[in-house]
């Protein structure tokens, strides 16, 4: 029996909002009564993995929640198993990959998530639970033992989603990356949210929080996803 239970936020800020608030009233709403985040820090680049997880506490703490750090596990494939909920913060996807490759993680984590653990992610966080990284708008700092993700959902996803073109850019815009994609993958739905909205799954239910519309981008076609309403038969890859 399907025990899902997700929460992929787009990104950690909208327009010229505070670190994670976006996120943190999702979170409040989805976990509730939990309290204890195991956050996993490996998409972070800039900043030391203890630093990032303090960052993440510092916004967190003060509504209730204690964050602890895969990093300082001594075995993390344990603290994976055991943990309340799973936090997967944001940064480079490509460098978050290939670490939970390298330390192989992928595993215990699809079997924590199946066995009912909360997973919330944003930005790389939430591109991981997809099929593949292959439609992250990141650099590939470094190279992952392979694309494949965790596949917590039947789906690519796309955060951080726009279709705002700057006056005289004349690089490749986010559509027309995601139509090049379809072009490669034509059956493979692309999910793109925009920021400050979520995907929310609950077992065989999902839903887009948020006050935007986002995008399925699929067979060369592109779909509006209407937030605030059920959208669960994309769970079933449709």
């Amino acid at each position: 029996m399907d025990q899902r239970r997700i929460l992929l936020c787009s990104s950690s800020k909208v327009a010229d909002s505070d670190y994670l608030e976006p996120v943190i009233p999702h979170l409040q709403q989805y976990l509730g009564a939990t309290e204890e985040l195991l956050f996993v820090p490996f998409a972070g680049v800039g900043m030391s993995y203890d630093d990032y997880t303090a960052k993440v506490a510092a916004q967190l703490e003060p509504h209730g929640f204690t964050v602890t750090g895969l990093h300082q596990a001594q075995r993390p494939a344990e603290a994976i198993a055991n943990a309340a909920a799973i936090v997967v913060g944001g940064g480079n996807t490509f460098h978050l990959l290939a670490q939970l490759q390298q330390q192989q993680l992928v595993a215990p984590l699809q079997h924590a998530v199946a066995a009912g653990v909360p997973y919330v992610g944003w930005s790389a966080g939430s591109n991981i639970a997809g099929l593949s990284i292959r439609t992250t708008n990141d650099m590939p700092i470094v190279e992952p033992e392979s694309f494949s993700a965790l596949a917590l959902v039947p789906f690519q996803l796309n955060p951080h989603y726009s279709d705002y073109q700057p006056p005289g850019f004349h690089g490749e815009t986010r559509d027309q990356r995601l139509a090049e994609f379809m072009a490669v993958a034509p059956e493979t739905p692309v999910l793109a949210i925009r920021e400050g909205t979520a995907l929310q799954i609950d077992n065989e239910q999902m839903v887009l929080l948020g006050n935007q519309d986002g995008f399925v981008f699929q067979g060369g076609h592109k779909l509006q996803l209407p937030c605030n309403s059920d959208i669960s038969s994309w769970l079933a890859g449709k």
